[in-house]
């Protein structure tokens, strides 16, 4: 199984894809492309040259303020009106038939690798993600990602904890 990273294209078969939960498929199907072209976010598929698009992320630009964060990391940072930069993976999921296989984690990470080649030119703090389920922030949880103080479900990862996680594997 070789797997190929890309931006989503309209090349891109998306009526097989299937994660389980119909408001994913349904965003992947319809949506995707018109938030891609929109500047909404940016898609990106994981293709298998036999099984076509086997899963897909989407980034966006996200500002945190500085009550968000937790009291430890906020203390260390200044006091800027117009809050800090963060990268939002705002949907991430893999086809069903990639299940079992640790294809999630291999997903987030190659979201993050491309969050930090954006970060060499472009300030990101940290990474967001807002986990749909317990089960969802689990899987984050596992990543690194830790949760907001106020909103268990939006979880965080400092993109130089990011780096330093990258540099381990």
């Amino acid at each position: 199984m070789a797997i190929a990273f890309e931006a989503l294209g309209k090349h891109h078969d998306r009526s097989r894809f299937s994660c389980g939960q119909a408001d994913l498929d349904s965003w992947f199907r319809r949506r995707a492309g018109q938030d891609d072209r929109r500047d909404v976010a940016r898609v990106f598929v994981a293709t298998d040259s036999e099984l076509g698009v086997v899963g897909f992320y989407s980034l966006s630009a996200f500002k945190l303020e500085l009550d968000e964060l937790p009291e430890e990391i906020a203390r260390k940072l200044p006091r800027y009106e117009s809050g800090y930069p963060a990268a939002l993976i705002g949907r991430l999921a893999r086809d069903v038939r990639m299940r079992g296989k640790g294809f999630g984690e291999v997903l987030a990470v190659d979201a993050i690798r491309r969050i930090l080649g954006a970060a060499e030119t472009l300030a990101v703090l940290a990474i967001i993600v807002d986990a749909k389920d317990e089960r969802a922030a689990a899987f984050y949880k596992g990543l690194g990602f830790a949760p907001f103080p106020q909103r268990p479900n939006r979880l965080f990862l400092l993109a130089s904890s990011a780096v330093r996680g990258l540099e381990k594997m």
